[in-house]
Parts: structure tokens; sequence; C-alpha cells
């Protein structure tokens, strides 16, 4: 079964390329949203395997809209892995701190990459969407 995912960026390219991407790679992207708003209905409506935030969204911050959606229930609530084109270092001590189960630069992003951060947080029996 492929892990299903919703993608949160304020880019319409990015969202584009990287749905594109991850569908090849066997992800079922679900939905995409680009704003928080957006993303809190989306994520309450679809439920997805997992949310790739954003770090920067236009005027608003991934850290925000992750911690949010970390207080919904938790039969409700999916695991968020942070994005962004700055490097980890970048924002090492805010991941930290975050509910986020972990971080992909936007270089790096992939079905296997996004289980493994699965895998890394004991996520709830994922597999390899290959």
């Amino acid at each position: 079964m492929a892990i299903t995912c919703l993608i949160v960026d304020d880019n319409a390219a990015f969202l584009r390329v990287a749905r594109d991407l991850l569908e090849r790679q066997g992800v079922a992207v679900v939905g995409m949203a680009s704003t928080s708003a957006e993303a809190l209905l989306r994520a309450d409506e679809l439920r997805p395997d997992v949310m790739l935030v954003d770090i920067e969204l236009a005027g608003e911050s991934g850290f925000d809209l992750t911690d949010r959606l970390a207080s919904v229930p938790c039969d409700r609530r999916s695991p968020v892995i942070l994005v962004s084109t700055y490097a980890e270092k970048d924002f090492a001590d805010l991941i930290a701190t975050s509910p986020a189960v972990g971080f992909l630069s936007k270089s790096t992003l992939s079905g296997t990459a996004i289980s493994e951060v699965l895998a890394r947080a004991d996520g709830p029996g994922l597999t390899d969407p290959r």
C-alpha cells in the first residue's frame, strides 16, 4: 500500500515538481496546500500518512503550522516532516524542539527518504513505496 502524503508549500512550482516526483516513486500525493489554513482543512479532510511542511510559508511559519497540527487528537494526527531549501543545520534547534518527526532538504526529497524518516520516527508500519 502506498504512503499517502499532503504537501504544504507556498511555491506552486515546487508543489507540482514534488507531486510528480513522489508519485513516480509510488507515494500517493492526496493533496497540496499553500497556506496554514488550507493545510489544516486538508489534513482533517484527507488524513494522510505523512505531511511535508515547508519551514517558510509566505508570511507564515511552518513551525507554527506543525505545532497546530500536533494539537489535533491522536486518531486524526498525521506525522509531519519539515522541508526546506535551507540546510538542516540552519534550523537545527527549532527542528529539534518541534513535534515534527524529521527534516528533509528539498534537494533530497524522495519516496525512499520519506520512508526512512518515518522508519526512524517509528512510524505506524509504513513501508518503502518502491
